[in-house]
């Protein structure tokens, strides 16, 4: 009876642990936005937005299945679109130049270097 209950209570242990990994693992748009916007405010200079805020902008972009999509807009005018891989964190940057109609691939990031 003893190990019945026993195995009973790891079963019971391993589900709630498994469980609760797997939703630590999952991005909420309101990370996504935090953790986007912490990176800008670390590599971008937004001393030139002091004065006038509106020109230097991030904002929510589309949303897919797998991922968020986050737009950063530049006081140039570029764009940078960070797409963030909801179960892994994954960042994906993709630059735009619309005066030029030019894209680049800009590089990735890890999320929860962010957060």
């Amino acid at each position: 009876m003893k190990q019945i209950v026993l195995l009973l209570a790891l079963a019971v242990l391993c589900l709630c642990s498994c469980g609760s990994n797997a939703s630590k693992n999952t991005i909420t748009e309101e990370m996504a936005y935090e953790g986007v916007s912490n990176y800008c405010h670390s590599e971008y200079d937004w001393t030139v937005a002091e004065d006038n805020p509106d020109i230097m902008t991030l904002e929510m972009g589309e949303e897919t299945d797998s991922a968020y999509q986050v737009v950063f807009r530049s006081y140039t005018g570029a764009l940078v679109y960070f797409y963030v891989d909801k179960a892994s964190g994954s960042t994906r940057m993709e630059e735009y130049v619309p005066a030029l109609d030019i894209k680049n691939d800009a590089g990735t990031i890890n999320l929860f270097d962010y957060i």
